[in-house]
């Protein structure tokens, strides 16, 4: 029988009030103190958050993949 991976793909949502691509880092940073064996990720949806006539917050939602051990 051949050794295969297996992988798992969770979702989480970050946000950053610099940017979209300080929202991902900071996601992705997030998810490395608790997932192991991350492979990539698939951002799925860009929002933000706005007040008074302005962006406050920057907003990501994306899918994790990781390897199962």
């Amino acid at each position: 029988m051949a050794d295969g991976r297996v992988a798992r793909v969770t979702e989480v949502i970050a946000s950053s009030p610099k940017s979209f691509d300080e929202a991902i880092k900071i996601g992705f940073e997030r998810a490395t103190k608790t997932l192991r064996n991350i492979t990539g990720m698939r951002i799925l949806e860009f929002r933000v958050n706005c007040d008074n006539d302005k962006i406050q917050e920057y907003r990501v939602r994306m899918e994790v993949i990781f390897i199962l051990e």
